[in-house]
């Protein structure tokens, strides 16, 4: 598992003064990249060698709003799912009072940069029972 730490910016936040539920979607997608950097690879020079992680899933369950200033963390562990499927499963908790603001279930696929499906030979670097 692996902790990534953020700090709500003013225009992330909506009319309502809470984090758009776009804007989820992005922490999600750093933390994953931070992950992957944890575990020794980096996402652009996985992409320089031809592979696409490519996300085709996604399930957000919005528990609480973030506002803005509010620190928070996102954790993220991995599993992969098939020969071809890597899932994600993240958690954004408020750091104040350590309160589940989401849950969520990405699930990505490898491809090449034409689209075709590959196999991510290092995925296992990513999995939390590695060697």
């Amino acid at each position: 598992m692996n902790c990534a730490s953020f700090e709500v910016r003013d225009y992330e936040c909506d009319l309502q003064g809470i984090v758009n539920n776009a804007v989820y979607q992005n922490y999600l997608e750093h933390a994953r990249h931070q992950f992957i950097k944890s575990r020794g690879l980096d996402f652009s020079e996985i992409t320089k060698q031809g592979i696409q992680l490519v996300l085709i899933k996604a399930e957000l369950e919005y528990k609480r709003s973030l506002q803005s200033g509010d620190h928070f963390y996102v954790q993220t562990r991995i599993e992969r799912t098939s020969k071809l499927k890597l899932t994600f499963y993240q958690k954004v908790y408020r750091t104040r009072d350590e309160q589940l603001m989401l849950n969520a279930i990405m699930t990505v696929t490898s491809t090449t940069k034409e689209g075709r499906p590959i196999v991510f030979e290092q995925a296992d670097l990513l999995l939390d029972n590695r060697a």
